[in-house]
């Protein structure tokens, strides 16, 4: 990968356009990519979609049993390094493993939350010895891994923790007091990534075995979905901790804690998307062999525009998540063995907005997506014969997994206004050109998709010119007035979104033309009909609610005059052409 896109610093397309040649889409998949992303679904067609029904009663024998296998094939090792029993894959490899394994609901969970949380503090933040210990037995699934960050008085707020961490007298071990809640694997794992407050205060990381005195677990909690994953209490009572096995520093716990949350975004928005196209795989199934009035519920108009859009949000979701993955393989696909751990902590935070919106726009996809294919199955969906009434269950959990979608979006535009604030973005400068550019000439003006790109333009100038205004009303308030925060969040990821579907349309047809890329074409300008309507929406509603007088009537002239040439073209058409392509194959294709 180059060093341009390296360099390329979080949050840059806030503030100016992308080359379509420097984002990673699923068409630059290497063979090796593809072979993974093919291991992966055979097992998963063939091993776990068997026993579906066993997994949803909670057959934790057979969730282990299924870890095992997927241990011996690979799939729990892509991201640990070769010289630890890894594969030491990329990025890409590991969100498309993420995709795959999404559309199991409880077992993808489990699968999921092993890889990433539970295995890559250890990867990133490890001594040499810790390495050498724990990660081939994570890699082959003879250890399987928890993570415990969320206490019963702390959730979002996950810095605030109350367990405790005390050195003893000899200097041997730390112990370790308080309670985890919902602990995703607990009932089997081998390992714990524990958080504690090392003399009350000292925010740290801790490697925790079963074995270990003093750790037991409560019960198993009776969940509305993903009930094939184990999620009980992790209590700790002078749980004896060996100080060897304290992960990084003393009081350093909050680089682990956080940064690799973010990668866990980034893979729960993989996920997300891989579930959502095995929904949408479900309904199309199903609408095409329904019929009601004598017709085949596909061929209603009705249901093609259901199909059109869950297609295009899917797209969008596609583009940005493989986008992401690029940016992250960039930043640490070179950090495998690196024992910098102050350069580690710094690339694996560099994207953490993207991973936010990753995990924002991912779970809203697969929430958007689930409940048009439960209606599309009527009241067959609300059956639990029906695989997707488990679907439905299975992905109300993804808004609240990994940061609830609130504070993710706070978090979103804290990280806009904080990288302005450091001068690690040239924001003001960006802000003064948005400003001044809306209703003036556009950079693009041949090409293909133009309307679309230049849809692009104006929602990137709208952004900067209300990124402007609330830093003049709000400036520093901004974190109170968490009402404005969102719906500038909102604002970004669109903007993230919008690009990247349109980038990988435009770039596919730069490389193959048009007429081959035809599905892209329609896709791309399907999500900007969508997404410009709302833009317009979120911004006006943005200005009236923070401005008054005249300069809230200036501003709201300059939204709607930017963006009210933005007229849906032949929307019907082409959505019904959109839903005729996927009823052919009747899965999800672009």
């Amino acid at each position: 990968m180059s060093d341009i896109r390296l360099h390329r610093p979080g949050g840059s397309f806030l503030i100016s356009a992308t080359e379509a040649d420097m984002i990673c889409t699923p068409e630059d998949f290497t063979e090796e990519q593809r072979m993974i992303a093919a291991t992966a679904r055979q097992f998963i067609e063939r091993e776990v979609d068997p026993y579906r029904e066993e997994i949803e009663n909670q057959d934790f024998d057979q969730v282990v049993a299924l870890l095992r296998q997927a241990g011996e094939l690979g799939l729990l090792a892509h991201s640990i390094p070769e010289a630890y029993g890894g594969l030491g894959l990329d990025k890409i490899s590991k969100g498309l493993v993420g995709e795959i394994v999404g559309r199991t609901g409880g077992y993808g969970v489990a699968h999921s939350n092993h890889t990433c949380i539970a295995t890559l503090p250890i990867t990133y933040f490890g001594t040499k010895a810790q390495k050498e210990k724990y990660l081939p037995k994570l890699a082959s699934g003879e250890y399987l891994g928890a993570y415990c960050l969320t206490e019963p008085s702390s959730g979002s707020d996950a810095l605030s923790a109350k367990t405790t961490a005390r050195l003893n007298e000899e200097g041997t071990h730390y112990i370790l007091n308080g309670t985890k809640l919902y602990i995703t694997n607990a009932v089997f794992s081998d390992t714990f990534i524990v958080y504690a407050k090392v003399d009350g205060d000292k925010f740290s990381a801790f490697i925790v075995e079963r074995h270990f005195p003093g750790l037991s677990l409560g019960p198993e909690e009776n969940k509305m979905g993903i009930k094939g994953s184990s999620t009980r209490p992790v209590i700790m009572e002078d749980c004896m901790v060996p100080v060897e096995n304290l992960l990084g520093e003393v009081g350093r716990g909050h680089l682990i804690a956080l940064n690799v949350l973010n990668l866990g975004r980034f893979n729960l928005g993989s996920a997300c998307m891989g579930g959502a196209k095995y929904t949408m795989q479900l309904a199309v199934a199903y609408t095409n062999e329904r019929r009601q009035f004598g017709t085949l519920i596909a061929d209603f108009a009705a249901s093609k525009e259901k199909v059109a859009r869950m297609a295009t949000r899917i797209y969008a979701a596609e583009s940005l998540q493989y986008r992401s993955a690029g940016l992250l393989e960039d930043a640490l696909g070179s950090l495998y063995d690196s024992q910098d751990f102050t350069l580690m902590a710094k690339r694996m935070a560099e994207y953490v907005l993207e991973c936010a919106i990753c995990k924002v726009y991912g779970s809203e996809t697969l929430d958007q997506v689930v409940d048009e294919a439960l209606q599309l199955h009527g009241g067959y969906g609300f059956i639990k014969e029906y695989k997707i009434e488990q679907m439905y269950r299975d992905s109300r959990i993804n808004r609240i997994f990994e940061g609830t979608n609130e504070i993710n979006r706070l978090l979103i535009t804290n990280q806009f206004f904080k990288k302005a604030g450091a001068g690690q973005l040239p924001v003001k400068e960006a802000i003064k050109k948005g400003t001044a550019d809306l209703q003036e000439v556009y950079p693009v003006d041949k090409g293909p998709l133009l309307r679309e790109r230049k849809a692009i333009v104006s929602i990137r100038r709208i952004l900067l010119a209300l990124a402007g205004l609330i830093q003049q009303i709000v400036g520093p308030r901004l974190e109170a007035e968490q009402e404005t925060a969102i719906r500038f969040a909102d604002l970004v990821i669109h903007l993230y979104a919008a690009e990247s579907a349109v980038l990988r349309a435009y770039k596919a047809v730069l490389h193959n033309g048009a007429d081959q890329e035809a599905l892209k074409v329609m896709l791309a300008a399907s999500y900007i009909d969508d997404a410009v309507p709302e833009v317009e929406a979120i911004a006006r509603k943005l200005v009236a609610d923070i401005a008054e007088g005249t300069l809230r009537d200036d501003y709201l002239s300059l939204v709607c005059k930017e963006l009210q040439r933005y007229v849906p073209q032949g929307s019907i058409a082409r959505n019904r052409a959109i839903a005729e392509r996927i009823n052919q194959v009747q899965q999800y294709i672009c």
